[in-house]
C-alpha cells in the first residue's frame, strides 16, 4: 500500500439522477462566449475561449451559495453542463455523444465579474476571477440514457423571482459536439470531467439573501440562497 505523508481529500462527487451511485468529478472545462449576446451577433470565425476550474469548486446546488470574499460583483451564469464517462484525444465531432458523453446537468458559473474585469485590463489570468471555491454549483447528473443528448430546451434564471437569463439550448453558437472535440485536442479528457458550454445573455450580480433559481428543461432545476459574506475568522459580515 502505497504510504501518504497525510491522508488524501476525499473525492468530489454529484449526485446522480434516479440512482444511489455518485458521479466522480476529475475537472471542470468552462468556455467562454457560446450564446448571442445581441439579436444580430454573428458567430464567430474561431472556437470560443476556454478557462477551467478546480473539482473542489464544485457542489450539489441546494441550499446556500456562499458569498465569496474579494468582491462587490458576484455574479450569476446558468449553464448546461457536459459530463464525460469515456475519455479521449482527438475525439471527433461525430464520435462525441454516442462514446463519450455520460449525461448532462444544470449549473451555474459563478463569477466574481470585478476581479475579471481588473484581469482583462491587466491581461492577466482569470482565476481569481472564476476558480475560487463554491464557484460550481451543479444540479444532479442525469445520465445521456435517461435524457438523450438535448439540443434544444429553456435554460432560465431568476433571482428572487425576476428572469434575468432566459434562452434555448438551440442557441448555442458551437454545440456540444464541437466544444468537446475542441477541448480534446487541446487536453485529453478524462471520465468525469464537466464541461460547461457557456451562458446566455442577462448575467447580473447577486446580493446575500438574494434566492436564485435557475434551470434547463428536461435536465434540472435548483434553488439557492445567497450567504452573507463572513469575515477571515468565520463570522457574517453585513455592510
Amino acid at each position: 500500500m502505497m504510504e501518504l505523508a497525510f491522508p488524501a481529500p476525499a473525492p468530489v462527487t454529484l449526485p446522480i439522477f434516479g440512482s444511489a451511485a455518485r458521479f466522480p468529478v476529475a475537472r471542470v472545462f468552462c468556455i467562454g462566449r457560446n450564446y448571442r449576446w445581441q439579436p444580430d451577433e454573428p458567430r464567430p470565425d474561431a472556437m470560443p475561449a476556454w478557462f477551467m476550474k478546480p473539482a473542489s469548486a464544485v457542489f450539489a446546488a441546494s441550499g446556500t451559495l456562499p458569498y465569496p470574499a474579494d468582491t462587490t460583483d458576484y455574479c450569476h451564469e446558468i449553464e448546461l453542463v457536459v459530463a464525460i464517462g469515456h475519455g479521449g484525444k482527438d475525439i471527433a465531432p461525430e464520435d462525441v455523444e454516442a462514446r463519450h458523453i455520460w449525461g448532462y446537468a444544470a449549473g451555474l458559473d459563478m463569477t466574481r465579474r470585478d476581479l475579471q474585469q481588473q484581469a482583462k485590463r491587466a491581461g492577466g489570468p482569470w482565476e481569481p476571477a472564476k476558480a475560487f471555491d463554491h464557484s460550481a454549483p451543479c444540479t444532479p447528473i442525469v445520465p445521456a440514457a435517461a435524457c438523450g443528448h438535448p439540443r434544444a430546451g429553456a435554460l432560465w434564471l431568476a433571482v428572487n423571482g425576476v428572469d434575468r437569463q432566459r434562452a434555448d439550448l438551440s442557441g448555442l453558437l458551437w454545440s456540444v459536439p464541437e466544444l468537446v472535440a475542441m477541448l480534446s485536442r487541446s487536453v485529453a479528457l478524462a471520465p468525469g470531467d464537466l464541461v460547461y458550454t457557456g451562458t446566455p445573455a442577462g448575467v447580473g450580480a447577486v446580493a446575500p439573501g438574494d434566492v436564485v433559481t435557475a434551470g434547463i428543461a428536461r435536465i434540472g432545476e435548483l434553488t439557492l440562497t445567497v450567504a452573507a459574506p463572513q469575515d477571515p475568522a468565520g463570522r457574517a459580515t453585513f455592510s
